[in-house]
């Protein structure tokens, strides 16, 4: 009776204890328990190369994915990048232009993703956006944030740029409610004045392969960056481009081998040596994540198979 008054005690004025009530640790980050233990800054994770220019259509030559992003989302992926344009007055995510190929409202995009999140709350995720037309990242880029709730997920680092070295556990983030990193690499650096915390400056913290490569055995150099590469991390570009009389469209046909583990797996590995710190990459950025084995190369990576 005094074990039963006392439970009805604990359910009555629980929620009322709050900071008494220990914070559930996650076990399981990403999909197995080995990576929560595991730093951000030491993980590899798979991306999806213009998630929004998705389509089944072949004739779409537009389009750099077949399945739209809760299916990218449930493959494994755990970066998606896209380009940002104004169209109308409003921010979309467009290939070049918004008349090639329009993916949609940020804000939509960005709302589909947090429903997932939440139907996710062990998995962190990373958002790698461009910004070509300079757009604000208070004025524009915030918004679709804050009102797509993402911003509430995303995580802001103690010191920015944030040194490879220094970033959190996975577990660590998901525990905190900060699992969401926002990179965009034009405009969050705060050369205009104004910043905002959580969407962070790309190439200070993270350097990139060459892009649009029509060479299968994507001979690796570091292409972009800001700083050392000694204190980023780094994303290799893995998707094959065939040139069309002189226009770079992405090629489905060659998909298979290109996202397979050999072709991966030795990408990754001829960029070590440019990491200065023998560094396996930490993001691998693909087309067509529907096709090949991604993940699984992805899970060598890690160190997970």
């Amino acid at each position: 009776m005094l074990l039963k008054n006392a439970l009805s005690f604990l359910i009555l004025v629980g929620p009322a204890l709050g900071a008494l009530v220990p914070t559930k640790r996650a076990t399981v980050c990403n999909g197995n328990a080995a990576l929560c233990n595991r730093s951000y800054g030491n993980t590899t994770f798979m991306g999806a190369h213009d998630s929004f220019a998705f389509s089944s259509d072949p004739f779409a030559l537009a389009r750099d994915q077949e399945v739209d992003i809760t299916t990218q989302l449930g493959l494994g992926v755990r970066l998606l990048q896209a380009q940002a344009h104004m169209n109308g007055g409003v921010i979309h995510f467009c290939h070049t232009s918004c008349a090639l190929f329009d993916g949609g409202t940020v804000l939509a995009y960005l709302t589909t993703v947090k429903t997932w999140l939440d139907a996710n709350p062990n998995e962190v995720l990373t958002l790698l956006f461009t910004n070509p037309e300079g757009l604000s990242i208070p004025d524009v880029w915030a918004p679709a944030f804050v009102q797509s709730g993402i911003a509430s997920l995303a995580y802001t680092p103690p010191t920015n740029p944030m040194p490879q070295s220094a970033w959190p556990t996975l577990g660590s983030m998901i525990d905190a409610g900060a699992r969401v990193v926002v990179f965009l690499d034009f405009g969050a650096d705060g050369s205009d004045g104004a910043v905002v915390p959580y969407i962070l400056p790309e190439f200070t913290m993270i350097w990139e392969t060459p892009f649009d490569s029509t060479d299968s055995s994507f001979p690796c150099s570091v292409n972009r960056i800001n700083g050392s590469p000694a204190d980023h991390m780094y994303m290799i570009n893995h998707f094959l481009d065939i040139d069309i009389f002189g226009i770079l469209l992405s090629d489905p046909e060659a998909a298979t081998t290109t996202n397979g583990v050999a072709s991966i797996l030795a990408d990754a590995h001829g960029c070590v040596p440019l990491s200065q710190g023998n560094r396996l990459p930490n993001f691998v950025l693909l087309d067509f994540v529907n096709l090949g084995a991604g993940l699984a190369a992805v899970n060598q990576l890690n160190g997970l198979s």
